[in-house]
């Protein structure tokens, strides 16, 4: 397997494959670099270098107890990008992985990036505050915290069915898509994805998008039960210098799986454009 280690030891896994243009994608919380199959077989197939990794604490990366912040992540990624030196890159992000992208962009990226994709992202912030009224409530990211510190193997299994709006009327649900979200996330390490909910619910990524200059393409489903359009895509487009927002109604937060045809599109037109 392909691993580096990073500066205070934890191995990260990560994937690379093709040549071309790289395009690096960035999971979400509390998956691995297997969410991204149906994006890195369509881009490789495209002509594009597609890398992925596992996040420290999750997947095939070092089950490490320590690190769980956004600016550690951000600098694996840039100890990652180093390593396999990747110029005129697109970095690309779901839910947590859209935060981790935007940080990544504004203090490692420069002269690396090319753009930005930001999918159903979690920036600018999520949980409620005096300066974000309209948040979520900190009881909802306990409950979360709850969830997967005491009863992670069920909980994940019910996360699915909000995840992909399984509980919508019409939709046609797919045990194969919800039991490879579970296996991705029993993969990874239990204390790594009870602090990854601070992460993705309390980091405040205003002052990165502000910083960002590149273009940047926001995608988001209309009908996101996890991180809603409203308090995330709507806000954060507004705070890019040179940010474009796609919107998608009735589409779920894990539509770049279950919608992946319409998705890689949209992704592949910024790319070449």
């Amino acid at each position: 397997m392909s691993k580096i280690t990073v500066k205070d030891g934890t191995e990260i896994y990560y994937k690379d494959w093709g040549t071309g243009q790289p395009l690096f994608f960035h999971h979400g919380w509390p998956l691995s670099s297997d969410d991204w199959d149906a994006q890195m077989m369509f881009f490789v197939n495209q002509g594009f270098r597609v890398i992925a990794h596992d996040r420290r604490g999750h997947g095939r990366s070092t089950q490490t107890a320590i690190g769980h912040d956004m600016d550690t992540y951000a600098a694996d990624v840039a100890e990652l990008t180093e390593a396999l030196d990747l110029r005129n890159a697109v970095h690309i992000g779901h839910s947590t992985g859209g935060g981790e992208v935007i940080r990544y962009v504004a203090k490692h990226g420069k002269g690396r990036v090319a753009k930005a994709i930001l999918i159903s992202a979690v920036t600018p912030i999520m949980v409620q505050t005096e300066s974000n009224p309209e948040g979520i409530p900190m009881s909802v990211f306990e409950e979360i915290r709850e969830g997967t510190a005491t009863k992670r193997p069920q909980y994940f299994q019910d996360f699915t069915i909000p995840f992909f709006g399984y509980n919508r009327e019409g939709a046609k649900v797919s045990q194969g898509i919800r039991d490879n979200w579970w296996r991705q996330g029993m993969m990874g390490g239990i204390i790594a994805h009870y602090n990854c909910v601070k992460v993705f619910s309390e980091t405040d990524f205003t002052e990165d998008l502000k910083a960002v200059d590149l273009p940047v393409l926001v995608l988001h489903g209309e009908d996101d039960q996890i991180v809603p359009f409203e308090l995330t895509a709507v806000k954060a487009v507004k705070l890019l210098k040179n940010g474009t927002l796609i919107s998608y109604p009735g589409f779920p937060h894990g539509m770049p799986t279950t919608e992946a045809a319409t998705i890689n599109a949209d992704i592949l037109a910024f790319v070449k454009a």
